[in-house]
């Protein structure tokens, strides 16, 4: 029931991180925005269990990672957090962890984790360790009930398990939330959508090659979460490809590997070495670089951490926004950025390495500051500074790593790139070259800072498509999104066994009717072509509201109560797939109104608020945490009093 003076009600359609984050700020405002004297009933609405939700759910393979140290994931606000809430910090997944081994508080309330594999691996854990998914489905469940006992008596949260289907009401009345198998709606003051990420049909490339495999009895699978992937149609030997050299592929990897009875041995130089089960597919990946990920790093600062923003923070898109003309993000902006992203690594350099510097760090960074990232001067400045090549920072370098090269065989092919992993994994495994990781943080303040510039809608429409949600997003999961090294390390092993071939960049997938077989070419084999029974598309599925999973957006954005982001000036047109909210608070924006809905709120991975990360790394001032904190004021404000108006002010974030 709603609309009592007494009580009210909010739902939130998906119960994992991000809903759980939202919960957390709710808490911690209750005492100076909520009225003890009213209920506050909360109900969320998930088939998955709350707080992990479905991406970090308990039930999947134990071999599947996470890609940060668990030192380096947090779902608790810090010193860092620029909110209008009140702070309350909370324990990393590794310093929760710690408690299980002795090692650490206690952190209550909470029991053992009933998985004795769990509770294994949680009482080993080390900070700079990449916890298994499932240990952090546990640090997640826990985070949900400690936020459960911090919310005041008078607000309580039930879980449905069940799916959100529809939202029906006027934007001046109560909202009903229809759920799958159920005759009787909820009725909500505010429903917020958190649903996190979403999976998408197929689009006409993939149902083209499906339809493909069917006629030929193949296999093909479009981009698909890994954990819910069903392999078992592959057979052992089976010659399979893979367009995707990213996280996905990496966790299918290691699923049609070890995931099938294989192992690895480390030999006494410490080289791995893969010992196969015989149940293993043969793996050929390719991509438009054509290289996996860069490796994670494994180490700390070794310096003072990097003050950060200092070229690309609120003045600098401020003047940026006062040139009163649109703005390209790659000719006006990404300058700035790779500023940031090059004074985070040059402060780590001179700092913790000044014995690889030749020029003192005051007069370094005083032309630093005064120059241009692509200026001639700066350029000489870095040469004079910094004398080895390998510790200057070279964007384009690292971006395109094969551009240009060719090889004559597939086997010369094979050896460079294994030299180039076995390079990249030693790099980011030696604090010897902690720059990388000073360039990380910077590259991680970027982010931040971007959601700000491009809620403002001066980036054009071209540049949005081609720049941010092009090549940036890319460049951005490349250098920062990668797998820790052991999994590098295993891909070598893979590779040297026979079990995992290179393909090359720019890779081209086509199909061969008269063998029935899809094929594989680049450009950097020429004249190389590997014919497969099996295709598979080794990354995530895109946002896209037109081929979204989800029931309820489906049903809203076919009725025309949302609409999807579309950035539009005189010479492009670029429709994101994202769902649009308002910039300032989050609100649904509703077509048939014509604004945005005063009680529809969405978070998170769907939306255009392009703030996703639902946890984070500690001392970030993340940005998801700021929206969490500003959408959960607005949401006591506004349900803090009866609802006798149809508008509902919410606070800008």
């Amino acid at each position: 029931m709603t609309g009592t003076p007494s009580t009210a009600v909010l739902v939130v359609v998906g119960a994992g991180p991000r809903a759980t984050g939202l919960l957390e700020r709710i808490a911690a405002n209750s005492p100076e925005l909520w009225d003890e004297g009213r209920e506050l009933r909360i109900h969320l609405v998930d088939p998955h269990p709350p707080g992990p939700g479905r991406v970090w759910r308990h039930g999947q393979s134990a071999l599947l990672r996470m890609n940060s140290m668990a030192e380096d994931v947090t779902m608790f606000t810090d010193e860092s957090s620029t909110i209008d809430g009140p702070v309350r910090p909370g324990p990393s997944l590794a310093e929760w962890a710690a408690q299980f081994s002795g090692r650490g508080p206690r952190h209550t309330p909470y029991a053992e984790p009933a998985d004795p594999e769990v509770l294994a691996e949680l009482r080993a854990l080390d900070g700079s360790d990449f916890a298994s998914r499932r240990a952090q489905s546990a640090y997640l469940d826990w985070v949900f009930r400690r936020v459960l006992a911090e919310l005041p008596p008078s607000v309580t949260v039930e879980w449905l398990r069940t799916t959100a289907t529809a939202v029906t009401g006027p934007p001046d009345g109560p909202q009903q939330v229809h759920l799958a198998g159920r005759a009787t709606a909820l009725t909500a003051d505010l429903v917020v959508l958190a649903q996190g990420h979403i999976g998408s049909t197929p689009v006409a490339e993939h149902r083209d090659h499906a339809a493909f495999a069917r006629r030929h009895g193949r296999f093909h699978l479009p981009p698909e979460f890994s954990a819910d992937a069903d392999l078992s149609a592959l057979r052992p030997g089976e010659q399979v490809l893979l367009r995707g050299f990213g996280l996905a592929f990496i966790d299918l990897v290691a699923l049609l590997t070890e995931g099938r009875g294989g192992s690895f041995r480390t030999e006494a130089d410490g080289t791995l070495t893969y010992l196969p089960s015989g149940r293993e597919p043969l793996l050929h990946v390719g991509s438009r670089r054509g290289v996996p990920y860069h490796c994670k790093t494994r180490y700390r600062l070794q310096g003072p951490r990097p003050p950060l923003p200092r070229h690309f923070g609120p003045e600098a898109v401020d003047a940026l926004l006062a040139e009163g003309r649109p703005l390209d993000l790659r000719r006006d902006v990404w300058p700035l950025m790779a500023k940031e992203i090059g004074f985070g690594h040059y402060h780590e350099l001179f700092h913790a390495h000044p014995e690889r510097t030749a020029l003192p760090w005051p007069d370094f960074v005083a032309g630093y500051d005064r120059l241009g990232w692509y200026d001639a001067e700066m350029a000489a400045l870095v040469a004079e500074a910094v004398p080895d090549p390998a510790d200057r920072l070279d964007f384009e370098a690292l971006d395109r790593p094969l551009d240009g090269l060719t090889f004559r065989t597939p086997d010369a092919f094979q050896a460079h790139l294994r030299d180039h992993i076995a390079r990249d994994v030693d790099r980011r495994e030696d604090p010897e070259f902690s720059a990388d990781l000073g360039a990380f943080l910077a590259l991680l303040s970027v982010y931040g800072q971007l959601p700000g510039l491009v809620a403002t809608g001066r980036l054009t429409a071209r540049s949005v498509a081609g720049h941010l949600d092009g090549w940036w997003q890319g460049f951005f999961s490349f250098l920062a999104s990668g797998p820790p090294g052991f999994r590098l390390r295993q891909l070598l092993a893979l590779s040297r066994a026979g079990i995992v071939h290179f393909l090359g960049a720019g890779i081209r997938i086509g199909t061969d009717e008269a063998t029935g077989t899809f094929t594989a070419t680049s450009p950097t084999v020429p004249g190389h072509t590997v014919h497969a029974t099996a295709l598979i598309e080794a990354y995530l599925p895109v946002p896209s509201l037109d081929r979204t999973e989800d029931p309820l957006l489906r049903d809203l954005h076919r009725t025309g109560a949302l609409t999807e982001e579309v950035i539009a000036d005189p010479t492009h047109t670029h429709r994101s797939g994202l769902l649009a909210v308002s910039p300032t608070d989050a609100h649904v924006i509703d077509p048939s109104l014509g604004s945005s809905h005063p009680r529809r709120i969405a978070l998170g991975a769907p939306t255009n608020s392009r703030a996703v990360a639902a946890f984070a790394r500690p001392r970030t001032n993340a940005p998801a945490f700021r929206q969490n904190d500003a959408v959960a004021r607005a949401l006591l404000s506004a349900l803090s009093s009866p609802f006798s108006r149809g508008e509902i002010a919410a606070s800008t974030m």
